[in-house]
């Protein structure tokens, strides 16, 4: 067992990198324009072209982890990402920068299906969603010290950024060579042999997964919740500066400090919740994503309707420590639904999911933004989707985990 959370320490940090490494361009937009001419939209074509490569290339990825070795899929995909970070600071011109950021959207699709399936690979059932949960700490501490990128930049250079945490990587991965593996296979004993396993194929596992109507409905969970929650944590922000006349350093730096505090204690939370309710019952995981589902809705209520700062900070706690509850369990949850040998290949696909979600999303807020519609209408409808998020949820079908599943 200590294997399974020494894995869980070094794809922590992973983790950590791989959302950091995607964010720091972002907070770095000024600095990186000052040396590279270009206009607003090709510094956000930036963005877009790493999404449509990550998301594309999710389910690709998440085949070849369930294909290949997880633990060498992981360390290719580390150590890809972390070079073209480092080859990043020396673009020189506009179109270098378009190719690296194409570049790191396809090395990056490879990590989080392979993660997320090795994870599920050493953990029993019992501390599955824990472990998923710790996991994914690591990516949302690396999403907020993503603005270390312009924090450093403005001392140093925005090339020594990605020239830092490029061969932070890179060293990573070489680490990782030694310490990451890939769980053993079980031996035979004397006078019996184990079946070879069949070969696998892209079209059969995508065939296999989407036959299952539990999938169908995760898949469609997983879809509205991207909507749901980044209409409000999306709008936070320009909330904050509108209401409450805060400037725009200070209303992110409160939606990001808040929600982001709040969650990394939530996510560890709602994986050890759902691990002991799961010992007792299959649905415990369902269960708990459908608690962190429903009191994350009043909490955006709270924020969007109340008008007094002291009630709209806890709003912002309660929505932050409940909505990772089902992030958490997505994982393991699958584990419940389809096919084991494919699982890589399901994580890649509602990967896939979420980033085109994501990406839609920015083009609908601008929409809404130029239509004048409040701030509060967005935050109720998105409390709406979650509801619907959590009758979705309650719908779903899993098999029970074996008892001796390890």
């Amino acid at each position: 067992m200590r294997r399974a959370w020494l894995i869980v320490g070094l794809l922590w940090f992973v983790g950590f990198l791989n959302y950091l490494d995607r964010m720091i361009l972002i907070t770095m937009r000024s600095s990186i324009k000052e040396s590279i001419p270009m206009t607003d939209a090709q510094f956000g074509l930036l963005t877009t072209i790493f999404l449509v490569a990550y998301g594309l290339l999710s389910p690709l990825g998440g085949f070849m982890a369930d294909k290949f070795n997880r633990s060498r899929i992981i360390i290719g995909s580390l150590f890809a990402w972390s070079a073209t970070t480092w080859l990043t600071a020396h673009a020189t011109s506009y179109g270098e920068l378009l190719c690296y950021r194409g570049l790191m959207g396809i090395s990056e699709a490879c990590y989080f299906p392979a993660a997320g399936a090795l994870l599920m690979d050493y953990h029993p059932s019992k501390t599955r969603s824990l472990a998923n949960g710790i996991h994914l700490s690591g990516v949302m501490v690396g999403s907020g010290l993503g603005g270390l990128g312009g924090w450093i930049a403005e001392r140093q250079d925005w090339t020594f950024v990605f020239q830092l945490f490029g061969m932070i990587g890179i060293l990573y991965s070489g680490v990782l060579l030694f310490l990451l593996k890939d769980r053993p296979q079980e031996v035979s004993a004397p006078g019996e042999s184990i079946p070879a396993l069949p070969v696998l194929k892209l079209g059969q596992a995508l065939s296999s997964i989407f036959s299952r109507p539990a999938f169908i409905l995760a898949l469609l969970f997983w879809g509205l919740l991207g909507i749901a929650s980044w209409s409000f944590s999306g709008w936070l922000p320009a909330y904050l500066q509108e209401q409450f006349h805060m400037s725009q350093g200070r209303a992110g730096l409160t939606a990001l400090g808040y929600i982001y505090s709040a969650s990394l204690l939530g996510m560890v939370a709602g994986g050890y919740f759902a691990d002991r309710w799961t010992l007792t019952n299959p649905r415990g995981r369902i269960y708990v994503g459908v608690i962190g589902v429903l009191v994350a809705i009043p909490g955006v209520l709270l924020v969007g309707n109340s008008g007094l700062l002291p009630l709209v900070l806890l709003g912002m706690v309660i929505f932050g420590f409940t909505r990772p509850f089902p992030d958490a369990n997505m994982v393991p949850l699958l584990c419940q639904i389809i096919d084991r040998r494919y699982l890589a290949t399901g994580l890649g696909v509602l990967n896939m999911l979420a980033v085109l979600v994501g990406g839609a999303s920015i083009y609908v807020g601008g929409l809404v933004r130029d239509a004048n519609i409040s701030i509060t209408t967005i935050f109720n409808f998105g409390a709406l989707g979650l509801f619907i998020c959590a009758i979705i949820l309650w719908s779903l079908k899993t098999r029970s985990a074996p008892s001796s599943e390890t």
